[in-house]
């Protein structure tokens, strides 16, 4: 299983709108993440945008190769590529390496 970590940046002027387009994500993209092999997946937002997010998988490429090829991730990262400094967040995002994992 990969643990997984990811930093993208929320526009300031935008945090408010993006936090509520989250507490309703719409239900086939949830579906679509947990058929993908999205599990344990959190998203955590910063008064100044930076956002961090954490997911655990077996094989991360395949994930996002996964969600990808699905129709509802292209509607849903087309609408939330407005929110982030570096466009679609599913082609942005920064990737941090895991250095200490106490289980």
């Amino acid at each position: 299983m990969e643990r997984v970590c990811f930093l993208l940046q929320v526009k300031r002027e935008r945090l408010e709108e993006y936090k509520e387009r989250h507490r309703a994500v719409w239900p086939d993209m949830l579906e679509a993440l947990r058929k993908t092999g999205w599990r344990n997946y959190s998203l955590f937002l910063r008064p100044d945008g930076l956002l961090v997010g954490y997911l655990e998988t077996d094989d991360f490429a395949a994930a996002q190769q996964a969600m990808a090829e699905t129709g509802v991730n292209g509607r849903w990262q087309a609408e939330m590529a407005e929110f982030f400094e570096v466009g679609r967040p599913d082609e942005g995002l920064l990737r941090l390496d895991e250095v200490f994992h106490l289980d």
